[in-house]
């Protein structure tokens, strides 16, 4: 294996590694603040940041889409898949949620075919079988135990997917810089529509009060953990390629569950990390499985 390869997926392992980290600050403001709330105000911060980045390296054209539409679609399928994600890890074990959250991949190969008219391979049929056996594994004591909202995983998912089709079909549009920037804005107005309509429901886990300093601490440390692992992920691929990388997505399901048991004291039983292992082996199939310029790593 050549240097820039190795170095490649030692960066991007890094990058993946903090969106975990990331994933796991979120979750220690469970009870403390609206989860709505959290997803609006990191994605505030977060947009803000990068858009002073694309000012300085772009200029302003930088900020015209060329397909407004799509990049609206971009953000509105970002926006539901973290609303999801942020709401679920609130009251989910970390690792559970990360684990569910990997079904993505299998839904993305799924819905190529109807939407962008790619073949579906055998084994991608395979691979969505084998996961939807991971799945149930999965959420066989959740469901039980918190009803429909342990499903907010696979929501997030199946909007997670969405938005990776959405990339694809606005490849070449703009930098890597600017495709962050339209994507972070363009889900703003469905994160502080969600953060209202939360405020006014009349459920107090969804009031949006003043936050403590410490929230908007969190959420600002998160904002910048996520932008920098998106950078490392994007370093890691140029230097070893797509193909090469996405594997190592799969170290953020070993950092939630190390972190999980750490800093919130949840350790999955032997059934949830059958169930994680089979999701993850279904995707890797699908990984090696598909030709390397079809492979996309996550870019929330």
């Amino acid at each position: 294996m050549q240097n820039s390869e190795r170095s490649g997926i030692l960066i991007a392992l890094c990058g993946f590694t903090l969106l975990s980290v990331g994933d796991a600050v979120i979750k220690t403001m469970s009870g403390e603040w609206s989860p709505l709330a959290v997803a609006a105000l990191r994605f505030a911060l977060g947009s803000a940041g990068v858009s002073v980045l694309l000012a300085a390296n772009e200029g302003k054209a930088a900020f015209r889409p060329r397909n407004p539409r799509l990049q609206a679609a971009r953000g509105f399928c970002l926006a539901a898949a973290s609303l999801c994600f942020f709401s679920a890890i609130f009251v989910m074990p970390l690792a559970t949620a990360m684990a569910l959250a990997f079904v993505s991949p299998v839904i993305v190969a799924l819905l190529s075919g109807p939407l962008l008219g790619e073949k579906v391979r055998s084994a991608v049929w395979f691979a969505s079988l084998a996961a939807l056996v991971g799945v149930g594994l999965v959420l066989r004591p959740n469901l039980a135990e918190l009803g429909l909202v342990a499903l907010l995983p696979l929501a997030s998912a199946f909007f997670f997917a969405l938005m990776i089709i959405a990339n694809r079909a606005s490849a070449g549009q703009g930098s890597a810089l600017s495709m962050q920037v339209f994507v972070q804005i363009g889900a703003m107005p469905l994160l502080i529509l969600a953060a209202v309509g939360g405020h006014i429901s009349g459920f107090e886990s969804l009031e949006v009060t003043a936050p403590d300093w410490t929230i908007v601490a969190r959420c600002a440390v998160v904002a910048v953990t996520a932008s920098s692992a998106h950078w490392l992920a994007y370093i890691g691929t140029q230097r070893a390629g797509a193909a090469t990388i996405a594997p190592t997505t799969y170290v953020q399901m070993l950092v939630a569950t190390i972190l999980g048991w750490w800093w919130f004291g949840d350790v999955p039983d032997l059934l949830t990390l059958a169930g994680a292992a089979i999701i993850i082996g279904a995707g890797l199939l699908l990984w090696w499985s598909t030709p390397r310029e079809h492979v996309k790593l996550r870019t929330d």
